[in-house]
C-alpha cells in the first residue's frame, strides 16, 4: 500500500531537517503545512529551507501569497489539495511537514459544513463557562453529543462552545455534521502522521538560540522591509514579526522584542504539543539525542512496505 508521511510537532523540534532526510531517501517532494511560510518575503522568521535545499527538493505550499493577502486553513487546503492529488496520481512520494495542526486537519479530514458562528450564542456560553466553569458545559455535551465529547478535551473551551453552538443552532450534533465533511483530498490518499517530541526544557533552549541566530542573520532587516508594506492581519500577527514591528514603531527596545519573541515562541510550541496530543492518529517519536538522520531511520523502520 502506498502511503505518505506527515511530520508534525512543535516548532523547533527538527521537522524540517527530518523531512529533508526522508525526502532524499524516498525521492519525494515536500509539502509545507505552515500558515506563515505561504508568504513571500517572510523567510528568516518562518524558518524556510535554504535556496540550496529548495533547488534540490521540490517544495509545495511556500511563497504563493503576498503578505498583504489573508490566509486561512480553507484557502490553504484549496491551494494545496489539487497539487497533492496530482502528485498522488503520478505516484510521486510526498512528505508533509509543519506544525500548523488546523491546516493539516482540514487537509486530511475535509471541511465541516456546519452553520457559521452565532455571536449571541457564543457570548452566552462564554459567560456561562466563566460563571459555572467549563466542566458543566462539558457534561452537557457528553449528554447531547457523546461522540464529540470523546474527541474534545474538557479544557478546550473553544471547541466545546462550538459543539454546543452547533447543537443549539441546528438541533444536530456536530459529530453528525463532521461525518459529512467536504473532502479536499481523494479518499485513496493515505497519510501517516508522525509527531516529533522531546524534552520541553531542551526544546525551549533550542528555540531561544534559534531566535538569537535568526536575528544575527538579518531578521530585523527582513521585518523592516515588510513593515513598509500593507500587511494582512494574518501576516502582521505572525509570532516574531509582530514583536519586531512593535520595536520598529518605537514601542519596545530590540532586546525587549527579543525576549518577547522567545516567550511567545515557547507558548506557541506548547499549543502545538497540545493540539497534536489530542489527535489519536499521531505516532510519537522521541527525538532527544537523535540526529535528523537517526530520526528519519526510526520513521522508516515503522513504514509499511510497498
Amino acid at each position: 500500500m502506498r502511503e505518505w508521511i506527515a511530520v508534525a510537532g512543535p516548532t523547533g523540534i527538527g521537522k524540517t531537517d527530518c523531512s529533508i532526510e526522508l525526502a532524499r531517501r524516498l525521492s519525494a517532494h515536500i509539502a509545507a503545512v505552515d500558515s506563515m511560510q505561504v508568504y513571500r518575503g517572510m523567510d528568516i522568521g518562518t524558518g524556510k529551507p535554504s535556496a540550496a535545499i529548495l533547488s534540490e527538493i521540490p517544495h509545495h505550499g511556500l511563497n504563493w501569497l503576498d503578505p498583504s493577502e489573508e490566509c486561512d486553513a480553507v484557502r490553504y487546503a484549496n491551494h494545496l489539495a489539487p497539487i497533492l492529488s496530482d502528485l498522488w496520481g503520478k505516484s510521486v512520494p510526498v512528505v508533509l511537514t509543519g506544525g500548523c495542526g488546523l491546516y493539516l486537519k482540514l487537509l486530511l479530514d475535509g471541511l465541516c459544513e456546519a452553520p457559521g458562528a452565532s455571536t449571541e450564542i457564543r457570548d452566552r456560553l462564554l459567560e456561562e463557562a466563566s460563571r459555572v466553569g467549563s466542566p458543566v458545559l462539558y457534561e452537557r455535551l457528553k449528554e447531547q453529543d457523546p461522540v464529540a465529547a470523546v474527541r474534545i478535551h474538557p479544557n478546550n473551551l473553544r471547541r466545546l462552545i462550538r459543539a454546543l453552538e452547533v447543537l443549539e443552532l441546528t438541533g444536530r450534533p456536530i459529530s453528525d455534521w463532521q461525518r459529512n465533511n467536504k473532502p479536499f483530498l481523494p479518499p485513496e490518499i493515505k497519510i501517516r502522521i508522525v509527531g516529533l517530541t522531546g524534552s520541553r526544557e531542551k526544546l525551549f533552549e533550542r528555540l531561544d538560540r534559534r531566535v538569537d541566530a535568526w536575528l544575527d542573520q538579518g531578521w530585523l532587516d527582513e521585518a523592516r522591509l515588510l513593515w513598509g508594506q500593507k500587511l494582512s492581519k494574518t501576516a502582521a500577527e505572525a509570532v516574531g514579526y509582530r514583536e519586531l514591528f512593535a520595536h520598529l514603531r518605537g514601542e519596545i527596545t530590540l532586546e525587549q522584542a527579543r525576549e518577547q519573541i522567545k516567550k511567545n515562541t515557547r507558548r506557541y510550541a506548547k499549543r502545538q504539543w497540545t493540539w497534536f496530543g489530542h489527535d489519536p492518529r499521531v505516532t510519537w517519536i522521541e527525538t532527544d539525542g537523535l540526529t535528523a538522520r537517526q530520526t528519519a531511520d526510526k520513521i522508516m523502520e515503522k513504514s509499511p512496505r510497498e
